[in-house]
């Protein structure tokens, strides 16, 4: 039997495109597996951020009995433990209720090989101060 000149080299670029095409899908499984523990790490810090927010209450209202946030100590309390932690976000103070949401990146390992360095994750949590959470 003879071989075709025209097929030599052909099972090698059949490997190759499998090759390419096998790493791409694991780099989409294991860099979307770390962009998922980034997001809910980022979960959790908003969750706290929140937290720590609401617990900023008036000090002077207090003192009055009346339990409320006080918005611009929510916010720098707020601010204040995400830096703690190393994230970066947005704080809003609506009443009683803070609101805070991480942002970032995270970088790829795998997938940079193909043109793709980071995928973004954003991650909000709300926090209700005491007086929010009696009504």
């Amino acid at each position: 039997m003879t071989r075709r000149t025209d097929e030599q080299g052909a099972a090698s670029i059949v490997l190759v495109l499998f090759t390419v095409a096998l790493l791409t899908v694991a780099g989409v499984v294991i860099d979307s597996g770390y962009a998922m523990a980034s997001k809910r790490t980022a979960m959790h810090q908003a969750e706290q951020a929140a937290r720590v927010g609401a617990d900023a209450l008036n000090r002077g209202a207090l003192r009055d009995g009346v339990t409320q946030v006080d918005p611009g100590r929510a916010q720098s309390k707020a601010q204040a433990y995400l830096a703690s932690v190393g994230a970066a976000g947005t704080v809003t103070v609506d009443g009683g209720e803070v609101t805070v949401t991480v942002i970032g990146e995270h970088d790829t390992k795998i997938l940079s090989a193909v043109g793709i360095g980071s995928i973004p994750y954003k991650a909000s949590a709300t926090g209700l101060s005491i007086n929010e959470d009696t009504h």
